[in-house]
């Protein structure tokens, strides 16, 4: 009886698991509350595919990869904080600009379903938080989710950092 159990809860656990998939955005931050760094994780491949994953664990992920790549050999971030995450399938744009006057960034994110869409989203949410000095878009890139896949996004599913 105890080994059924068991086993029916492993094959409960990874078809919950499978479920549904995500992304997340982490960023680092020095003593002084100035971020440092950003990274991303995301879904890359549809359900059953070796980069498939949940939100939670990309939030993991991303942190992870955000402590390693921020360290590089110095102090790593004095704090980490996920600013983002999804499950849901789509594009994503993050961009950052300044405030006028301010010696202050912004971040914000957009989603859509299309890169166009996200890209504009994300910097119509810079315009609303007076971030207009600078605006660019630091990633782009596309998260399997849990919906099915449309066929644009089926056409352009990348990512890239902006430099």
């Amino acid at each position: 009886m105890t080994i059924k159990v068991i086993v029916l809860g492993l094959i409960l656990g990874l078809t919950i698991r499978d479920l549904h998939a995500g992304d997340a955005i982490a960023v680092g931050f020095t003593w002084e509350g100035v971020w440092m760094a950003v990274t991303y994780n995301r879904s890359s491949t549809p359900k059953g595919g070796p980069n498939y994953h949940d939100s939670a664990q990309a939030c993991v992920f991303a942190e992870r990869d955000l402590r390693s790549r921020a360290s590089g050999g110095g102090a790593g971030p004095a704090r980490t904080a996920i600013i983002y995450q999804s499950d849901k399938t789509g594009f994503v744009a993050l961009a950052h600009g300044k405030r006028l006057n301010e010696n202050k960034g912004v971040m914000t994110i957009g989603r859509g379903q299309s890169q166009e869409e996200a890209d504009h989203q994300a910097l119509e949410k810079l315009k609303e938080k007076a971030a207009t000095e600078e605006p660019a878009i630091v990633y782009r890139y596309f998260s399997y989710g849990s919906e099915p896949v449309s066929s644009q996004a089926k056409k352009t599913q990348s990512a890239t950092r902006k430099s």
